[in-house]
């Protein structure tokens, strides 16, 4: 009905502003004028996002000590969003414990996000024009100098970015998310 596809439509806007207020307060409550610290950004995504997913999703999320630049904060918060959106919608079951990981590393020059979940994954080209979320996804990562691409197995998400002088920009790889 439209009332439930209205309230859906608030419910992930809502976790939108929630996931930006809570990278805008890592950016305020952090010292350094130009980076920010990786896990305690990811740490307020995850404990902002937790809450607003059903009882049976357990979100595990870890990252390396390392700062990014804060130019990345919120569309990369707005990325993480919509792939632990997604992982919920399409790597769970309403009834099915379900496990979705959510990790930063430093990879050389380069450093790595990863959303992983446990589901049957899907096919990018197919769902591209039906789904805002990838859209979204596609959109922000575009800003960034990224791309979308989708792996079935494993189940990941990859978002590879670098820091180092024109080496910038952002690669999001999905799988089931």
């Amino acid at each position: 009905s439209q009332n439930s596809e209205a309230r859906k439509t608030l419910e992930e806007a809502s976790k939108r502003v929630a996931t930006m207020a809570a990278a805008q307060r890592v950016l305020y409550d952090t010292p350094d004028a130009s980076n920010f610290s990786a896990p305690l950004f990811l740490e307020a995504i995850c404990d902002t996002a937790k809450p607003m997913f059903p009882a049976n999703i357990q979100l595990v999320c870890s990252a390396d000590p390392i700062q990014l630049p804060n130019d990345i904060a919120m569309p990369l918060a707005l990325i993480i969003n919509e792939l632990l959106i997604n992982a919920v919608k399409h790597g769970s079951t309403a009834t099915a414990s379900a496990t979705i990981r959510v990790g930063i590393r430093q990879n050389g020059r380069k450093q790595v996000l990863t959303v992983e979940d446990e589901g049957p994954g899907f096919d990018l080209g197919a769902v591209r024009h039906s789904s805002s979320g990838l859209r979204l996804v596609e959109g922000l990562a575009g800003q960034i100098r990224g791309t979308l691409e989708v792996a079935r197995d494993p189940s990941r998400c990859v978002v590879i970015f670098s820091q180092a002088p024109g080496e910038n920009g952002i690669e999001v790889k999905n799988g089931n998310i």
